[in-house]
């Protein structure tokens, strides 16, 4: 059937009639979802759908084992902790510079590594922690704790009440038994670590383990070449020695019997300077001097460990001198050789040496460095 003009006038005006409806329709959904993205749109990010982004969001981070960081990585800022209507905001923001090192405390000669809190913590629940987790190393570890209020450190035990925000751990890289070996960073590190976590607390990222190691050996080769105890001997020409005279001649010259079985020469606050014990293997005790009967003495000086070991020496050749006399005894070295002034002058320029090298090297001889690298 053929379609008039007319017919076809019509179906163009209803086709354009259905698009338009189809148009508005469009555009008032597209209007009114605008409407609402505007109302309804956060500027702030989703932090349930964005990983990393709450408040526990740097554990990952704090739990990472520190000893596989192959080089220093200065540890990311940790995530803020969520504002609370009925708690006032941390007063320490986490992430600051921390403190510069305790007085004592040596990045030459130790391991350092530092605790922040957000919460301040009680020192003697941190001792705690760290002594289980760092039981079995083989050099000392010294802790430390910030306090605020003086702007000061101060060394923490099991007994230490206060609450802190800043700890500092500090292994000792040697000592006279040698460095510290692999295992003994690694559980350095993790222990460290450990204690760390157990109060959600973030640690400073620690030097790389080559480094330390490397340094350790470094510092161990160095002591090695000035650990110097220098000895003289006091041998018999006749009658042994009896331990009561003996005991009052020493004391008479200043000396003090300590408990571990040498007499001691000691400066104005009590250090030891050089001492005075049996060539023969039993040590003096205060109630075995009555009876002791010893063939030998021997006096020690322990070069690395006196300030001034020239005169020092000098002061126990004195004393060596006046007993060598009043015990009708010879001077002589470790192969009974006789020990006479040239002897003296030679090992007097020894000392010197040595100590000028400790000195160049920055770690004075009798300081409290050296006090703590040379001993067992």
């Amino acid at each position: 059937m053929a379609i008039s003009d007319l017919q076809m006038g019509l179906i163009g005006v209803g086709v354009i009639g259905v698009v338009g409806v189809l148009a508005y329709n469009k555009w008032q959904e597209r209007k009114a979802q605008k409407h609402a993205e505007k109302t309804f749109r956060s500027d702030h990010r989703d932090v349930l759908l964005e990983p990393g982004t709450g408040p526990r969001g740097d554990s990952a981070r704090a739990a990472a084992d520190l000893h596989d960081i192959p080089t220093e990585i200065a540890p990311s800022p940790p995530a803020p902790k969520p504002a609370s209507a009925s708690k006032p905001a941390p007063a320490v923001d986490v992430g600051r510079q921390a403190p510069a090192l305790p007085p004592n405390v040596d990045e030459r000669v130790d391991c350092v590594l530092r605790i922040e809190s957000i919460e301040s913590l009680v020192a003697a629940q941190v001792w705690g922690a760290q002594a289980q987790h760092l039981e079995g190393l083989s050099k000392p570890v010294y802790w430390f704790a910030f306090d605020e209020q003086s702007n000061a450190w101060t060394a923490i035990g099991q007994h230490s009440g206060e609450r802190y925000h800043w700890f500092c751990a500090a292994m000792q890289l040697v000592d006279r038994r040698g460095p510290i070996n692999d295992a003994d960073f690694s559980r350095f590190v993790e222990g460290v670590q450990r204690t760390a976590d157990h109060f959600m607390a973030i640690p400073t990222a620690p030097l790389a383990r080559t480094e330390a190691l490397g340094r350790a050996e470094e510092l161990d080769r160095f002591c090695a070449s000035v650990d110097v105890q220098i000895g003289v001997n006091l041998v018999s020409r006749s009658t042994p020695f009896a331990g009561t005279k003996l005991r009052g001649l020493v004391e008479a010259l200043g000396m003090r019997l300590r408990a571990d079985g040498l007499f001691h020469a000691e400066d104005d606050i009590g250090n030891s300077l050089f001492v005075l014990g049996n060539l023969e293997p039993t040590l003096f005790t205060p109630e075995g001097m009555r009876e002791l009967s010893t063939q030998g003495l021997t006096l020690i000086v322990d070069v690395p460990r006196v300030a001034s070991g020239g005169p020092v020496f000098d002061q126990m050749m004195q004393v060596a001198n006046k007993l060598a006399d009043a015990l009708d005894a010879e001077l002589v070295d470790d192969n009974r050789s006789a020990f006479g002034a040239d002897a003296a002058r030679m090992i007097r320029k020894q000392i010197d040496h040595f100590q000028r090298q400790m000195q160049d090297y920055g770690l004075p001889a009798g300081s409290a460095l050296a006090m703590r690298l040379f001993t067992a």
